[in-house]
């Protein structure tokens, strides 16, 4: 299409907010759009009524359904003869059942054919009695019928930096598949943009990257020192850079926008204004609707911004307060985090002065926390260091909780804070006359309200002036119709019988898929992994005495990397954080051993080893398959010095399950199944590693489970 032609459609694109496409005979609307209209139901019997449009190649949308529920023997039912007649086969209904339909009162429901049969192999659909052999009400699949599926279009051009792609799909109305996208970073303030016109220009939009950002996709500088990778793993570090290098990546345009409404797509450098390589979207695209569901959501604040498409913060400053709304697509058990940064230069975690907000219950939770080192909140030398909250280390809880909600699956909490320092040295100041610094997360908290390790926070510097002129830079959220759990790792299981011998080590607890996704709990952002995995479920049998090889760490002052393994029917463990009534509650059965007065020490206390992430893993966590392709861009690295060793033989009275974790912080190890005899059921996978031991190389055999 040429330059004047796209000139045209964009301006009667500003005259009207309704557009409308045609194919093959049938009217699509942009707005509100379905997928391809077919018609409504031929009404003969029992109410039934309904408009229906076909979604994509299998699935059909039955708007504004109405069945009376009288029919004898009443299904879905579709064939290929001329007319419906009893030679067809029955479609399941919305929930994919085969059951006889209920009844129905102006319902949206979405049925698929079944077996992949696809809508061009069938003539009709019907609601059809099979006893009766009668048609309710059918519509017909008109002779040509090309039901919306993905589109190929064009590849980007190559107009700088590298960019280059394979050709794009794009997949539905709302989704974008960029197959093969390189870009090699080599520019700041560089983004995915989207607009209107024959070509890119300054007044596109910014959508979120693959990940839900609407920033700047970025990794870490690696460090030269890779046991500095773990302590850095709580900051956002300034030396981020973009790139792309062959990902296939999946866009989804925000809020209300679709690609009907589009007639580019970029890759944007804001700065100077110059795109690094584009495409034109082309008109008329036959393609399926979009299943992601649009949640509106407006703040009464005057301003706002997206941090992320599942949270946006907005603000208000009146006289000496500061007043913030964070809104947030969270589940129950994790929390909201926005904060001052510890760097006047970087969005950076260390030093930072942050409100951690959550719902327990009915109760709107908001806590000032500071954060002095990048581990949780932890007293192991007498003194608390990590992310604590104020009142934890000699400070004063100073916000204050005004509203909270949670509604269609947003949580939203206010509250407020004065502008200045009121005398709490870990308190920053909200400045309103210059930029300032931000950092916020997403996270899981545990069963005693201690914020986790956040599993989504920035990915790269937030910076943003509180005394702006009023500006609103958010969108509505978007959640799939039926949304699904990302597949975890786990579990990951130990059961051996010959085994006696286990190596523990500290690592990452990796994404959703990885600790978290399969345990359920929060994690402080590393966990053990015992013989190479991460936190696996250990079999072991009654009477035969095992040994445990400790490399979790001999410094009490670095507290982010001294764990002492210990054995306990706590599933949460954690022992030193325990008041004396809680510790009298808990049952150790090896690991922690007590001095006259009655204090705990932990037994087994042996040199670091460490997984360590790779700079294209750092962040990437929940794009592998499987725990075996995780581990394997992972690095160990060993301090010198003498492992420990910790022997325990469970015996009659061990209960059937109890559990391996730290003695210093929470959520870190999981279960020990303990049998009378171990039989290696179920199907497992081999998973061979190597494991350097001092001066020895011993070949291991992981055991998991595949389910």
């Amino acid at each position: 299409m040429n330059i004047m032609v796209r000139l045209m459609v964009f301006q009667i694109r500003g005259l009207f907010l309704l557009a409308c496409l045609s194919f093959f005979g049938f009217l699509v609307c942009e707005e509100d759009y379905q997928g391809l209209y077919l018609g409504k139901f031929n009404t003969y019997a029992h109410q039934v009524t309904g408009e229906v449009y076909a979604v994509d190649e299998y699935t059909l949308l039955i708007k504004n359904f109405v069945y009376d529920g009288l029919g004898q023997d009443t299904f879905f039912w579709a064939g290929s003869t001329v007319r419906p007649s009893n030679v067809g086969l029955i479609v399941p209904n919305e929930e994919g059942k085969t059951n006889k339909l209920q009844r129905y009162v102006n319902e949206d429901i979405t049925i698929q054919l079944p077996d992949k049969k696809k809508i061009t192999s069938i003539k009709w659909l019907a609601v059809w009695d099979i006893r009766e052999h009668v048609s309710y009400a059918d519509i017909y699949i008109p002779e040509g019928f090309e039901p919306p599926s993905p589109q190929r279009i064009s590849e980007f051009s190559r107009d700088g930096h590298g960019v280059q792609s394979d050709a794009v799909y794009i997949i539905d109305s709302k989704t974008i598949k960029i197959p093969n996208l390189y870009y090699d970073g080599n520019s700041s303030d560089t983004y995915f943009w989207v607009g209107v016109g024959p070509q890119p220009n300054p007044n596109g939009d910014k959508i979120p990257d693959e990940k839900g950002y609407p920033v700047e996709t970025s990794r870490f500088i690696k460090p030269k020192d890779t046991m500095v990778a773990l302590k850095n793993r709580f900051s956002a570090d300034k030396d981020h850079i973009v790139y792309y290098s062959g990902e296939t990546v999946l866009l989804e345009l925000p809020g209300e926008m679709t690609v009907f409404k589009l007639d580019w797509i970029s890759i944007w450098n804001l700065e100077s204004k110059e795109s690094y390589g584009s495409l034109l979207i082309p008109d008329g695209l036959n393609i399926p609707p979009s299943l992601l569901r649009i949640i509106e959501h407006k703040s009464p604040l005057p301003n706002c911004e997206q941090l992320h498409k599942d949270l946006q913060m907005s603000w208000d400053i009146f006289g000496p307060q500061v007043t913030f709304e964070l809104s947030g697509q969270i589940d129950d058990d994790e929390y909201m985090a926005l904060g001052i940064s510890g760097s006047e230069n970087s969005s950076q975690m260390l030093g930072g002065d942050t409100a951690i907000s959550y719902i327990d219950g009915t109760l709107g939770i908001t806590k000032d926390y500071n954060i002095t080192a990048k581990h949780s909140c932890i007293n192991v030398v007498g003194l608390k260091k990590g992310v604590c909250p104020d009142t934890e280390v000699g400070g004063v809880d100073n916000y204050q909780i005004h509203t909270h909600v949670r509604e269609d699956g947003i949580t939203t909490i206010t509250y407020r804070r004065n502008l200045i320092n009121t005398g709490d040295e870990g308190d920053k100041v909200y400045s309103k006359g210059r930029d300032l610094f931000l950092i916020w997360a997403i996270g899981k908290y545990n069963k005693y309200k201690d914020p986790g390790f956040h599993h989504i926070f920035p990915r790269g510097n937030v910076k943003i002036n509180l005394g702006r002129p009023e500006a609103k830079n958010c969108f509505h959220f978007t959640r799939p119709v039926n949304k699904m759990k990302p597949t975890t790792w786990g579990p990951l299981r130990v059961k051996e019988r010959n085994l006696d011998t286990f190596v523990v080590r500290l690592g990452p607890s990796g994404g959703q898929k990885g600790y978290m996704g399969y345990t359920g709990m929060a994690s402080p952002g590393i966990v053990f992994y015992i013989n190479g995995l991460m936190a696996p479920e250990l079999y072991l049998k009654r009477n035969k005495k095992y040994i445990f090889k400790i490399e979790t760490g001999n410094d009490p002052h670095k507290a982010e990397v001294y764990h002492p393994l210990y054995i306990t029917n706590d599933v949460n463990g954690g022992y030193l954080k325990y008041s004396g009534d809680e510790k009298k509650q808990i049952k150790i059965y090896a690991g922690v051993e007590f001095d006259r007065r009655g204090r705990s020490h932990p037994k087994a206390v042996g040199r670091l080893c460490l997984w360590q992430y790779d700079t294209s893993s750092l962040r990437k966590a929940d794009n592998f398959p499987s725990f075996p392709k995780f581990r394997k861009s992972l690095k160990l690295e060993c301090e010198d010095g003498d492992l420990a060793i910790l022997e325990w033989t469970p015996n009659i009275t061990t209960p059937d399950v109890v559990y391996y974790q730290s003695y210093t912080d929470r959520n870190m190890g999981w279960k020990i199944h303990v049998v009378d005899e171990i039989t290696n059921a179920g199907t497992w996978l081999l998973f061979p590693g190597f494991i350097v031991q001092l001066d020895c190389i011993m070949l291991l055999y992981y055991y998991f489970c595949s389910s």
